[in-house]
């Protein structure tokens, strides 16, 4: 099983404040792709808390979970080019 934050993804169940800057986290959406070596999985549209200051992006444990699903299965099937839409 993959893990969400071997991509770099950050997850966080509150709302408020961007632990990267201190800006304020608004509801939002943005793109992740994952390179898998064998192929490449992206992935727009993803439902996150998002920075008004930095752009940083950070996603609920559910919605990683979700990713996560999205990226085994391509890896499983050994797709080469995965691009999906969440939402």
């Amino acid at each position: 099983m993959c893990r969400f934050w071997e991509w770099g993804l950050k997850t966080s169940n509150t709302k408020g404040i961007c632990p990267m800057c201190g800006g304020d986290r608004q509801p939002g959406t943005t793109l992740f792709s994952v390179d898998l070596g064998h192929g490449v999985v992206v992935v727009r549209n993803v439902p996150a808390s998002v920075c008004s200051q930095c752009g940083e992006a950070l996603l609920d444990d559910t919605i990683a979970g979700e990713f996560e699903r999205i990226v085994d299965d391509a890896r499983t099937h050994k797709r080469q080019v995965e691009v999906m839409e969440m939402g």
